[in-house]
Parts: C-alpha cells; structure tokens; sequence
C-alpha cells in the first residue's frame, strides 16, 4: 500500500433525511460531516474533483420499487464522479492516477479497486468522463443505434435536445446520415444552440405552442425515429409524426418525475397498429458490452470537434443539491456537473 498522505480529518458529503413527495425540497437533505476513510486490503481512497447529478436519480430518492436499488435514509448517496487517487492498496492503480466510480455526492471516497475505471485526463478533461465520454454519451449512442434500430437516412427527432443525452443523439445522428434531425427544448438560446452549434436541421422551444404542431411544421414528412427524453405530449406528438416502420426509444420522462398523481398515458396509441410503429424503453447498464465501440468511435469526433458538447458547471460540494434541481427545472445546457 501506498503511503497515506496527510489529509482533512474529515470529508463533507451528502445523505438523505427524508423521501421528498412531489419536488425535492432542502429539508428532505443534509450536508454532513464524516471522518475521511481509509482504504482496505484492494481498495483506493479518491479524492472527488468532479462529481455528476441526472435525474434518474430522483428516482433513487423514492422507495418505490425500480431497476436500482433506492437510497438509504440517513446515509451518503451516489452518483457518479471522477477523482485522484490519494492512496492505494489495489493492484495495478497507483496514487496520482485519476479514476472514474460512482461514490460521489461526498468529497473522498473509499472506492473497491475492481470498481474504479482508471481515465486519461491528457486524452480528455476530466469532467468528459461523466459525460460526453462517459455513461450519457453510452446512453445516447446505445439507446439511437441498438433500442431505435438508427439507420442512414432516418428523420429524427429528440426531446429534451439540449441536455446531456440529447445533445449527443441529434449529432451522432447527424454524423451517421441522418436525413433530418429536430430537437425540442425549453428556451430560445437552447434552440439557438442546436441549429447553430449543433447543426440540428430544425428546432423548437415546447413553451412556444402545442408540441405536435411544431413538430408537424418541422417535420413535415413525418419522423422514423424518436428518443424520448421527456414523455407527456412530447411522447404524443411523436407517435403522431411517426412513419411506418417508426422507432421509439424512452430513455426517460423528466416532466413526470416529479408528479404525485400518474400522468395520463398519450392518447393516440392506437396509431402504432396503421404506422406497425415500435416504443422500447431501455436501460444503459444493458448495453456496457457498447462501451469499447463506443469510445473507438466517439472520442474520435470529440478530438476532431466534429460532436460537440456543453457543460454547465457548479461549483462546490455545498451547492451539490441545487445542481440537482437545476437538472430538474432544466437549468443545464448539456451535462451538469459540480466542481469540487
């Protein structure tokens, strides 16, 4: 084992008091005090310098039953982030490397060495790794090109375009042949964002009128795919717009997270049977068997500039919570991240 190095008594970090009902509220956390860890026989102690919030993890905040396991309450959540190690006692990791895991929400982690993956900060920033590099580029890449079946020549449309996941589907789209691509999304500068700097062919702001009337005007000749980051009446108007043969992959549906009633389904399923038209939900941690693909082709286009992306920064462990939120309003531009 390497030789520990002086470090702070003690690590601030994140824990769950309560199970928020409806919006999270401040109350239902607390940023605690803990003693910072050593690490055991194949573990290595990180020292957190960028850490991820998404909104799968309101998911986590509920005891319902779901594909993971909820957070306990009283103690620290998690959630990925990316780190130095300060010490080591796993093979084939030394101090000074960098690792992505996923104990974040805390300032040191004691991390099983078998469980952290060890990055390149002189082939990528750091904070790539949690995203455009990481598990919501997987995300997009998996859920376009395996659940949706993308083929050169589709017309695309995606919801939710401006964040992490959506950023990253319209342009690898776009980069694979795509023959039109639109994206929805909250404001007029995330709109900007994606005809100029993105290149979607088309765009439109949801607050701006009924989504299937602007998704008719900016996909008159109907769409082939749709990745649904949103639900509700996005989830409607792209069963309305879907031509025969169309694919619909539901990576998630923020604008119902937070509902204390169950959200009216959309109306208009019937039209799967005229259009022989597909949905398929899926799940990121089913396609990891992707990763290596995935990264083979990808930071290629982000080297070269060809797929870019955004990040919104926070700064502070203090401010890991109101990160979060943000993601829920929609405060992102791309990948949220906080800065430690």
């Amino acid at each position: 084992m390497t030789d520990t190095p002086t470090l702070p008594a003690v690590s601030r970090e994140w824990h769950l008091l309560s199970r928020p009902v409806g919006w999270p509220k401040p109350e239902d956390f607390a940023l605690v005090e803990a003693e910072v860890p050593r690490p055991g026989e194949g573990q290595v102690l990180v020292r957190n310098k960028y850490l991820s919030v998404d909104p799968y993890m309101r998911g986590r905040m509920s005891a319902a039953k779901s594909y993971v396991a909820p957070f306990e309450l009283g103690k620290v959540m998690q959630g990925g982030a990316v780190g130095e190690v300060v010490a080591s006692n796993a093979e084939g990791i030394s101090a000074g490397d960098h690792v992505l895991h996923f104990f974040g929400w805390r300032e040191y982690a004691v991390v099983a060495g078998k469980n952290a993956v060890k990055v390149d900060p002189e082939a990528a920033p750091l904070s790539a790794y949690l995203g455009v590099l990481g598990m919501t580029g997987l995300t997009a890449y998996a859920g376009l090109l395996r659940t949706a079946s993308f083929k050169e020549g589709d017309a695309v449309f995606v919801s939710g375009a401006a964040g992490a996941v959506g950023g990253q589907v319209g342009q690898i789209a776009k980069l694979k042949g795509a023959s039109r691509v639109i994206g929805s999304a909250g404001s007029q500068e995330k709109v900007k964002l994606l005809v100029e700097e993105y290149g979607f062919d088309a765009a439109f702001n949801y607050k701006d009128g009924p989504v299937s009337e602007q998704l008719r005007a900016a996909a008159p000749d109907g769409i082939d795919v749709y990745f649904d980051n949103v639900g509700g009446d996005h989830l409607e108007a792209a069963i309305g717009s879907l031509n025969e043969g169309g694919r619909i992959a539901v990576c998630g549906m923020i604008s119902v997270y937070n509902n204390t009633e169950p959200a009216p389904g959309p109306r208009n399923l019937a039209r799967l049977i005229q259009t022989r038209g597909r949905i398929e939900g899926f799940l990121v941690g089913d396609h990891y068997d992707l990763q290596p693909q995935f990264v083979q082709e990808v930071a290629p286009w982000v080297a070269s500039g060809e797929l870019k992306y955004r990040e919104t920064v926070v700064e502070g462990i203090e401010n890991n919570l109101e990160a979060f939120l943000g993601v829920l309003r929609g405060d992102n531009t791309g990948k949220m991240i906080v800065k430690l």
